[in-house]
């Protein structure tokens, strides 16, 4: 039988890519969307979801379920971009944010265990991202909420350890995506402190996304993952130097670091 693949996320974006580049490779692959009507040229069958939503949670893992009989791998895909001044952003919208990129996962996670334990075995990947290894400027909520769900993950590893379920996080830099478009921004105020530094940071962080990699990398990144009997904890993909922020992160001293970025972002 193939392995029945779920990603949440699934109508655009990572999540479309991964999913048409994993049923070329023969996985039987269910998306989700919180309005499945509004895709109905998608090239695989696209669930109702809206990840911060306990009960339509239960009800899309039933539905896939009383479809498939088993879910053997999960992509948890969907997530939300947000950017603002900290001290601008609204509280609801920092809620807001870690609902979907968090508390979503986490309780998908939870809805998809039972399932997975009663088949004795199970891959559970989340797509962090990169900017979840260090607080960037106009980022910091983003950057924390995709940080948090990489360190949940190194626990919730631990635990599943025994029942032969295998998790790993997938950070991704910049891929030529819609993301921009469905982000949060924090609007730019004229009379705010912040104004020129944040409209600058702004039109960066699109021209990044606009040049970004071809999505259909993460997509083969995945299949290799899936492929691997004992994943690694961590993954990243993107260009070298996205990567390698990460090990610089690691090496220097935290004031060197923090100048690096503050240059980067002309601050």
């Amino acid at each position: 039988m193939s392995k029945v693949v779920l990603i949440t996320g699934g109508s655009s974006g990572i999540g479309k890519a991964i999913g048409e580049f994993l049923i070329k490779k023969g996985f039987d692959v269910y998306g989700t969307s919180r309005n499945p009507s509004n895709y109905k040229e998608s090239k695989f069958p696209l669930v109702a979801l809206d990840v911060t939503q306990s009960q339509s949670i239960i009800n899309c893992i039933d539905e896939v379920l009383s479809r498939t009989s088993k879910i053997d791998v999960l992509i948890n895909n969907a997530g939300a971009g947000i950017t603002g001044p900290i001290e601008e952003i609204p509280e609801d919208e920092i809620k807001r944010n870690f609902e979907t990129n968090l508390f979503g996962p986490i309780n998908v996670i939870k809805a998809v265990l039972p399932s997975m334990r009663k088949n004795k075995s199970g891959l559970i990947i989340n797509i962090t991202s990169i900017a979840g290894y260090m607080g960037l400027p106009y980022r910091g909520v983003y950057s924390a909420s995709k940080g948090a769900l990489e360190i949940i993950t190194e626990s919730f590893r631990m635990e599943l350890k025994p029942f032969n379920i295998e998790m790993t996080n997938v950070a991704p830099g910049d891929f030529a995506t819609n993301i921009a478009a469905g982000r949060y921004h924090a609007p730019v105020i004229d009379n705010s402190p912040y104004k020129e530094q944040y409209e600058a940071s702004l039109k960066m962080m699109d021209e990044h996304v606009d040049g970004g990699n071809d999505p259909n990398e993460m997509a083969e990144a995945i299949l290799k993952i899936i492929n691997t009997p004992k994943p690694k904890i961590h993954y990243k993909v993107g260009v070298f130097m996205q990567k390698f922020s990460i090990v610089l992160k690691r090496i220097l001293p935290d004031k060197v670091y923090e100048k690096l970025l503050m240059n980067h972002y002309k601050l």
